[in-house]
């Protein structure tokens, strides 16, 4: 199957302020989280972002936040996204497919894409995306997520899967600008 920007939406889990420091390589996951957020945005691919107990961890860094409408963000308590009820309820939150990026890759990414699976949907994981504290839980989730039935996919696969071609004004757009 393959990723249709008509049908996806971008999830971002839980880069936050307080937790962002502590992960493996977080520049990296935050370079490209950015880098799909504003693929998404150019595309038109909805995109919503979680908080897991932002009082406690902080907010959604800025360069992710900022110039997202407070209805695109869920704060959360539960380490799965979905546990809440509230994904479903925003706008991108009813497509089939979720492209899905983050941190912890073990922990609320995990448990995010277990149960996006046993709600139907479609789960792409963006690998160089997500994140944890250490490099075997990432690795240990990863073949998890895949095991249950997530594609395990880079991001300039999720790019050239929202285009599906070449020739046309946006692909040269998306193509000059973020694909080098």
């Amino acid at each position: 199957m393959r990723i249709k920007a008509e049908t996806s939406t971008l999830l971002i889990i839980d880069i936050q302020a307080r937790l962002f420091p502590v992960i493996q390589d977080s520049a990296a996951l935050a370079e490209n989280a950015l880098w799909l957020q504003q693929v998404a945005q150019r595309i038109g691919v909805p995109v919503l972002l979680t908080e897991q107990y932002s009082k406690g961890l902080g907010q959604t860094i800025p360069s992710l936040r900022d110039g997202h409408p407070a209805s695109a963000i869920i704060e959360k308590l539960h380490f799965s996204a979905v546990s809440e009820g509230e994904l479903f309820k925003r706008a991108g939150g009813e497509r089939a497919q979720f492209v899905v990026c983050g941190s912890e890759a073990h922990v609320c990414v995990l448990q995010t894409v277990l149960d996006l699976l046993a709600e139907g949907r479609q789960v792409f994981v963006v690998a160089e995306a997500v994140g944890s504290r250490q490099a075997s839980d990432k690795a240990l989730a990863l073949a998890r997520m895949q095991q249950a039935g997530a594609s395990i996919v880079s991001r300039e696969m999720v790019a050239f899967e929202w285009l599906e071609q070449a020739g046309n004004p946006l692909f040269r757009e998306v193509s000059k600008t973020f694909i080098r």
